[in-house]
Formats: structure tokens, sequence, C-alpha cells
């Protein structure tokens, strides 16, 4: 069941990024959905080993950087290695949101957001945050969907 979820729906592809106090995290997600217009919330979805499971909850803050069609080996960048022993940042351009979370300037577009709910779902937590702030950042490139042959 889980090959024809991953063949059949589809998803982009995003490096989620957090900061509390000094600690700067991210990691590459496909599982990010808006969930509400009114107010704008969108949620990621976040398996509780992840280190940027503990810097959410303990920050309250979030973005969502939306990858380019060109920008798989960014994607893969966040998401091989834990920020618990690699400092995935180490060379990186990056600014600070309205929030404080990292947001990388050479994505598609980024979501800043604030933490206003947590759920538990099977093996994940699902994080659900307000958009404080939003931009399209290249508008002439693409977003990068998911496909599971670029990531495994």
């Amino acid at each position: 069941m889980q090959e024809v979820a991953f063949a059949a729906l589809v998803h982009g592809v995003y490096v989620v990024t957090t900061r509390s106090g000094e600690k700067v995290n991210g990691m590459t997600a496909a599982w990010v959905s808006q969930v509400s217009l009114h107010p704008l919330l969108v949620m990621v979805s976040i398996a509780p080993p992840r280190y940027t499971h503990d810097l959410v909850k303990e920050s309250g803050i979030f973005a969502v950087n939306v990858l380019t069609s060109e920008q798989v080996e960014l994607g893969k960048r966040f998401g091989y290695k834990s920020g618990r022993k690699v400092d995935k940042f180490a060379g990186l351009e990056w600014i600070a949101a309205a929030t404080g979370a990292p947001i990388l300037p050479q994505a598609y577009a980024y979501l800043d957001l604030k933490l206003v709910s947590t759920l538990a779902a099977g093996d994940h937590t699902l994080f659900v945050g307000e958009v404080v702030e939003a931009k399209i950042l290249h508008p002439e490139t693409r977003p990068l969907v998911f496909q599971k042959a670029d990531f495994f």
C-alpha cells in the first residue's frame, strides 16, 4: 500500500527550517499541506526522532522553503543527515524571516509560520502553523515535485 501512496499522491519537496536560540536546523519534507484559508494555516508532518521535530516544539516557529525543480541536491543535503551531528547550513546562505526561522533565498518560495497546534498522527506529529509572511522568490522557476527515484 505504501508504494501505491508514494506513486499516486503528488507532493512538492520542501525544506522545513526552524530556529531555537542559536540552534538552527532544517529537514527535507514532502508531507506539507494548506489546511485553512481563514486564518491561513499550513501543516507539516514530522517524525518525532527528527531533530527538527524537537526544535519546532521548543521554538514554536518554522518555515517551509519550497524547492525549485533544479534543487534535488539541496533536498538531499537537508534529508540524509541529522542536524544533531551535522550543521546543514554550513557554507549556505540564509536569512531570518519575521519569526526568526531560516529562509533559503535560493528557494522558489517560502512560508514563515507560527505554531498554533500539534496533533499526533500515527508515527508522525502534525505541526499546524499560521502563516506570518510568504513570498515567491523566484517566479521564473518551477517548484520541485517529489519523485521517489530522486531521493532513494
